[in-house]
């Protein structure tokens, strides 16, 4: 592993020379984010977060080599995700708490953050209801803001292929938030 030559306290990605500890701390909230659509609730998403940085830094002697340093790390988060998702490590499940998982909202308006509130509830219900691969590519690109190429290394899957399960993400998430109540 490499250390970069001037560690910035910037809001800059990390290079490709920067290291394992640099990237995750750079993309935190992107994992906690799409860990956190993945898993339900805040908790688990943390753990999850941790046990892909323990996973990453087992391997670390693989960073070298890798091409793309976040869609490895993306890569290894959405198989983290998926174990706890498949194994009973979730029999606490909880309701999606609103805990700061999400972008804080600044409103003076009660009412208008208990709208706010309802129509985060109704969105985050929509993407809960998509089919695991189409959720999967949604969150990489929504709260991950990986590129399509990016999506489709870190899955392991054609660049097409994302960009069709982005198309029926969307449609679905379009017509799930447009049928009336």
């Amino acid at each position: 592993m490499v250390e970069a030559a001037g560690k910035s306290q910037s809001a800059e990605r990390p290079s490709r020379h920067g290291t394992l500890e640099e990237a995750f701390a750079c993309y935190q909230s992107e994992l906690v984010g799409l860990l956190y659509h993945m898993l339900g609730n805040a908790e688990d998403a943390r753990d999850a977060y941790q046990e892909t940085f323990v996973k990453c830094w087992r391997h670390r002697s693989q960073v070298e080599s890798v091409e793309n340093l976040k869609a490895w790390i993306f890569r290894i988060a959405l198989n983290t995700g998926r174990d706890m998702r498949q194994t009973a490590y979730r029999r606490h499940r909880r309701a999606l708490p609103e805990d700061g998982a999400e972008v804080a909202c600044h409103r003076n308006n009660a009412e208008a953050e208990v709208e706010y509130n309802e129509q985060m509830k109704l969105v985050r219900e929509a993407v809960s209801q998509l089919r695991t691969e189409e959720k999967e590519v949604f969150l990489l690109r929504q709260n991950a803001e990986m590129t399509y190429e990016e999506i489709a290394e870190a899955l392991h899957i054609p660049s097409g292929t994302v960009k069709t399960r982005m198309r029926l993400a969307l449609t679905r998430l379009r017509a799930s938030l447009t049928e009336p109540t």
